[in-house]
């Protein structure tokens, strides 16, 4: 009975669309629980008492009115406004039954047809609550620490950018901010679809409605109220939702001209048959609700899944298009890649262990900021290695840093730097990289003699290559990367990722370019990328997908679709799933489709019953639910995908691919 969208939140768009007064459902409810009991008191007194037909009679007569009356009202408000819609065939069929004086049947069809109805807006409901529930987790108070370090608890829509607040453990965040005090672990799955904790110290981003689950923090309030990322994040998520596919707008449009044919076959059937009970089923069994549900119940599922997963999609018509794409393109840096340098071959000369070669690099470099310094000191952390505390520490900007480590002169740096400072001898031939594919060298030099030297490179994804291998599984027929770095570096990280094709030395327009031209060649193109710099070429696509959009309103708002975290293993699932979902829509329209011929044909012929019939519509929207609530646990295996960092390659003692051992 109900054909409005099930994902429309507008209450004027949805009344208008199906005429059902939606702000009343719950005294609905208890009506429809209040009549159903004066029916079955009807079937009840006739089975027990035989000869009392009058009050079995007003007992149904009561139930039946009262069954009844929403449906009637609802099919005469359509009728005042001009819209003849499937409400008037279900008030014809009420009314035609109610006149034959079968009170009985007249409230056991508006029963089921009333019952269909509420499933129909429980399921809506439940659904958007389960995608509601990702994104109303933003607190309503927040603890503002006041100029005098005093604390005072406010409305969080009285937060201002600049504010700090203090989280403690187990607190939602009240705003996106930056921590200035504190650390903590933090569940972000709301925001990034990530199943583990993530670590936070100073400097790094929260995001609203993350929640904290150890350590006090102070908090510097940088986005507030809609701003925040999940306030985007919601608003993207109700965008989506009134949003339609394709074949929805197919439905809207022919339902105009449904209801006049149902009608026509209604005074058909009375025409040769003279059986009213025929013509009652007839209207029935032509509520097209299973035809209906086909779309829209797939689609709040599959958004559903999505939403879970960290992946956001502004346009539903997108769940469609993803199972045509046929063509990835990859951006580089940030999207293949992490974008920060990463410790990745570490090369001792003569005696030098690679765990001391790290452990003097490190504690050298521990007071700087470079990039350089701060993936050395990631690797010693993760490779047990202890630092020494460096003394007279000193650097000069883009050459090295210099300082004292255990009594010993320490240069690291370019090679440059380490010939400017005394060394003399030709350490530069032990280096057997190539510079130009991407490596960053910088050498350790002791008391005046070069004991090593580091490379560093911008580390591939630890499951791209994996990703990449799914989508070839799944029938893309290419995937390419273009990038703005040298060709030498873009053709090193494609073979390491088994991409095939690679295109280096690449500004923004020609990026479009060749995009457009992939497209040109007939191709349904997905481009990937980080939202910032590849803004136009994420336009240019067919679809266009931002990584790890979390944070930033560029990449929310340059994409179709915007994934919240980096986990590149979610595009084979965004493609899995959109094929899972149009397989689903077809199952759910072909089994409407011929739920409804079926259905009238029995009605036709009189092998259906007015209240076989009314069962059968409750049943048939049931089926449709169901094979749509399948979509929602898509992609479940991939909430506790945790990519382990790549481990650096040595030599001297350190295998390629080796963690650096720890000392004894």
């Amino acid at each position: 009975m109900q054909v409005t969208s099930l994902l429309s939140h507008e209450h004027d768009e949805s009344c208008a669309a199906c005429g059902h007064d939606h702000e009343h459902a719950p005294v609905r409810l208890w009506q429809t629980l209040v009549g159903v009991v004066f029916v079955l008191n009807a079937f009840i007194v006739d089975w027990v008492f035989e000869s009392s037909h009058t009050v079995a009679s007003a007992s149904a007569f009561i139930g039946s009115i009262i069954l009844g009356w929403p449906i009637i009202v609802t099919a005469v408000r359509d009728l005042k406004v001009g819209r003849l819609s499937i409400n008037e065939l279900v008030a014809i069929a009420v009314l035609a039954a109610f006149a034959s004086g079968d009170y009985k049947t007249a409230g056991v069809v508006a029963f089921f047809m009333l019952l269909g109805e509420i499933i129909e807006t429980r399921t809506a409901e439940g659904a958007r609550a389960s995608i509601e529930s990702l994104i109303k987790l933003t607190p309503t108070k927040a603890r503002r620490i006041k100029a005098d370090k005093s604390e005072e608890e406010i409305p969080a829509s009285q937060l201002a950018i600049g504010d700090v607040i203090r989280i403690r453990p187990g607190d939602n965040v009240a705003a996106d901010g930056v921590i200035v005090n504190g650390q903590g672990s933090f569940n972000q799955a709301t925001i990034t679809g990530e199943s583990l904790p993530v670590d936070k110290k100073p400097g790094d981003e929260v995001f609203a409605g993350t929640q904290n689950l150890t350590g006090v923090l102070e908090i510097k309030v940088t986005r507030a109220g809609t701003d925040t990322t999940l306030g985007r994040v919601r608003e993207l998520i109700l965008a989506a939702e009134k949003t339609k596919l394709p074949i929805m707008k197919i439905v809207d449009q022919y339902m105009n001209f449904y209801t006049p044919l149902v009608l026509v076959i209604g005074a058909l059937v009375w025409a040769f048959t003279r059986d009213l009970n025929r013509v009652i089923s007839v209207f029935v069994v032509s509520c097209p609700c299973a035809f209906i549900l086909a779309t829209p119940t797939a689609m709040v599922a599959a958004l559903s899944a999505a939403a879970r997963l960290g992946i956001l999609i502004k346009n539903v018509a997108d769940i469609e298009l993803a199972a045509k794409i046929n063509a990835f393109v990859f951006d580089k840096t940030g999207t293949l890649t992490t974008g920060e340098l990463a410790v990745s071959r570490l090369a001792p000369i003569g005696d030098v262990k690679p765990a001391e070669l790290l452990r003097i690099a490190a504690s050298a470099e521990k007071y700087s900021n470079h990039p350089t310094a701060k993936a050395l000191a990631q690797i010693a952390t993760e490779a047990g290695v202890p630092l020494t505390e460096p003394k007279d520490f000193a650097e000069t900007a883009g050459r090295g840093v210099k300082a004292d480590v255990g009594g010993a002169k320490i240069f690291v740096g370019r090679a440059q730097w380490l010939k400017d400072n005394g060394v003399a001898e030709n350490f530069e031939k032990s280096v057997d990289l190539n510079e130009t594919e991407g490596w960053s060298l910088i050498f350790v030099a002791r008391d005046g003699k070069c004991i090593g030297w580091v490379g560093l490179q911008d580390q591939t994804r630890a499951e791209a290559k994996e990703s990449l291998a799914e989508l070839k599984e799944a029938g893309v027929r290419r995937i390419a990367m273009i990038s703005g770095d040298r060709q030498a570096v873009a053709t090193r990280v494609a073979a390491e990722i088994g991409c095939e094709e690679a295109q280096g030395e690449c500004l923004p327009q020609n990026k479009v370019e060749f995009v457009r031209a992939m497209k040109a060649k007939g191709y349904k193109v997905a481009v990937i990328g980080d939202g910032v710099n590849d803004a136009p070429a994420l336009a240019a696509g067919d679809i266009g997908i931002a990584m790890g959009a979390a944070g930033s309103e560029v990449a929310i708002h340059s994409a179709t679709i915007a994934l919240m975290n980096n986990d590149l293993r979610r595009l084979p699932f965004l493609v899995k799933l959109s094929r899972s979902t149009r397989a689903v829509i077809n199952q759910n329209f072909l089994f409407g489709v011929f739920f409804i011929l079926g259905g009238l044909s029995a009605a036709a012929f009189g092998w259906l019953t007015p209240i076989t019939a009314s069962m059968l519509h409750v049943t048939g929207t049931f089926i449709v639910i169901f094979n749509s609530a399948r979509l929602v646990r898509k992609g479940e295996e991939l909430e506790h995908f945790h990519p382990e960092p790549a481990a650096p390659k040595g030599d001297s003692g350190a295998q390629p691919g080796q963690l650096v051992p720890k000392p004894a």
